[in-house]
């Protein structure tokens, strides 16, 4: 049995035809894998969450007894200390969390506008 002639080049064609649209897709046109965009919708629900958690954190830092002191505890720390400062004193642990988060006090400092 015999080809036709233009079956060969028609293949050659439609594979390179493909790599370049797959190329151009992946490069420019925004497509992703699916792990990819798993890890993107991940990401942005964790930001959205913090953000909504930082008038808590606020509110929790402003309720606080003891908030003079915490404030000069976390203000004479430096550099990233003052985010496990803002943690030691439990403002950015989230309602019905053991743990604090380290973006929420990230948030919660720049909330309180003490710089990291």
């Amino acid at each position: 049995m015999t080809s036709p002639e233009w079956l060969k080049p028609g293949l050659y064609g439609a594979v390179i035809g493909a790599i370049a649209i797959s190329i151009v897709g992946f490069s420019w046109a925004g497509w992703m894998t699916g792990g990819n965009a798993g890890k993107l919708a991940k990401n942005q629900a964790q930001e959205e969450v913090v953000t909504a958690l930082v008038p808590v954190c606020l509110e929790l830092s402003r309720t606080d007894p003891d908030r003079i002191a915490k404030l000069e505890t976390i203000k004479s720390a430096n550099g990233f200390n003052r985010r496990k400062a803002i943690m030691d004193a439990g403002w950015a642990t989230a309602p019905g969390k053991d743990t604090p988060d380290r973006n929420l006090a990230t948030a919660c400092l720049a909330g309180l506008k003490i710089d990291v």
